[in-house]
C-alpha cells in the first residue's frame, strides 16, 4: 500500500499485510507511480498523480483496488478505474469543520492584517495598520459541499451575509433561507471577500480570471482552501499588484509545493499555507482509518 504514515501501520499488521509508505513531501510523479503502484495489491492515494497510465500500470500488475484519501479526485481518472475494472472510492465529509476553521482564520487575519503585523514586529516594527470589522461584510463562497456549509455557519455567526455559488444546490435554497445562492459571477461585485471551498473540475479550472477581477470591488480579499487551479494566479499577482486585490491567502497554488522562483512570492500581502488546512490529528486519524477499512472491504480483507 502507498502513501500511509507510520502511525497506523500496525492497523495493516494486525492483519497480516505489508504495507509500504514512500518518502515523499508532496506528491509522487507519476513515472514513479508507474513502477511502484503494479507490486502492491491496494493503493491509498494522496494528491499524487493517478492518471490512466498509473492505472494501466497497475492492472498489468497486482492492483486490486483503490482508495482515495480524502475528498478531492481532481488529480485521480475515475473513468479509467472504472473502465480497467478497478474498484475505487473516495473518503467524503471528512474535513468540512477542519478547512471551515482555516478558512475563517484565514478571513480574520487578511481583515485585521494580523499576518502583516506579526512580520513587521519580527523586525523590530510596530505596525498598526487599520483593519475591517467583519459584521456586514459580504462574503461570496465558491462552492457548498461540506467545506462550504462548515464555512458558511462560522461566516454567519460573524454577522457576515453569504452568497453561495454552487450549481448543485440553486434548486435548494429554500433548505438555507439564512443563505442567498447565485450562478457565477452574478453579484461578485458587491463581495468584500471571495472564498472559494469547491472541487476543481474541467468546468471551474481558473474560475477566478482576469475577466472576472475586472469585475470585482476594489480591495476585495480573497481566499482558497479548496484547489489551485481555481485561480489563475498571473491574473492574481496582477490584481494584488496593482491593488484591486487587498490581499490574499492561498492554501494551495497552482503548482505545489511553491516554487522558488514563482512570482506570488513578490506579493507581500499574500499569505501562504501548505496545502494543510485539512491537517488536524483528529480528522488524519477518522480519515486514515476510513481509508483503510474502504481498502479491507475491496480486498475481502476481514
Amino acid at each position: 500500500m502507498l502513501g500511509m504514515k507510520n502511525q497506523f501501520i500496525h492497523k495493516f499488521e494486525e492483519k497480516n499485510i505489508e504495507v509500504h509508505t514512500p518518502d515523499v513531501v508532496q506528491t509522487l510523479s507519476e513515472n514513479e507511480l508507474i513502477k511502484l503502484v503494479p507490486q502492491f495489491d491496494g493503493w491509498i492515494i494522496g494528491d499524487d498523480p493517478a492518471t490512466r497510465a498509473v492505472f494501466k500500470a497497475g492492472k498489468a500488475g497486482n492492483l486490486k483496488a483503490a482508495v482515495k484519501w480524502g475528498i478531492g479526485v481532481d488529480n485521480v481518472d475515475l473513468a479509467a478505474a472504472k473502465e480497467l475494472g478497478i474498484p475505487i472510492t473516495n473518503t467524503p465529509n471528512m474535513f468540512g469543520h477542519e478547512v471551515a476553521d482555516v478558512a475563517m482564520g484565514y478571513i480574520i487575519g487578511l481583515a485585521r492584517e494580523l499576518f502583516f503585523i506579526d512580520r513587521a514586529v519580527r523586525t523590530g516594527k510596530w505596525l498598526k495598520p487599520g483593519g475591517i470589522s467583519l459584521q456586514g461584510k459580504k462574503v461570496g463562497l465558491i462552492g457548498f459541499g461540506d467545506i462550504g456549509y462548515h464555512t458558511a455557519k462560522r461566516l454567519l455567526v460573524a454577522e457576515m451575509p453569504v452568497i453561495a455559488y454552487d450549481p448543485a444546490y440553486l434548486n435548494q435554497a429554500a433548505k438555507y433561507p439564512e443563505i442567498h445562492f447565485a450562478s457565477w459571477p452574478q453579484q461578485v461585485e458587491i463581495c468584500d471577500f471571495l472564498v472559494f471551498t469547491c472541487s476543481l473540475n474541467s468546468a471551474n479550472y481558473h474560475l477566478l480570471n482576469t475577466e472576472i477581477l475586472a469585475r470585482c470591488k476594489t480591495g476585495v480579499r480573497i481566499i482558497n482552501v479548496a484547489r489551485g487551479p481555481l485561480i489563475d494566479e498571473s491574473a492574481l499577482i496582477a490584481a494584488l499588484k496593482n491593488g484591486k486585490v487587498h490581499s490574499a491567502a492561498l492554501d494551495v497554488m497552482e503548482v505545489e509545493p511553491l516554487r522558488k522562483n514563482s512570482p506570488l512570492r513578490t506579493c507581500e500581502k499574500c499569505i501562504f499555507g501548505s496545502h494543510n488546512a485539512s491537517n488536524t490529528v483528529e480528522a488524519v486519524r477518522k480519515t486514515s482509518y476510513e481509508a483503510m477499512n474502504q481498502l479491507f472491504e475491496f480486498l475481502g480483507v476481514n
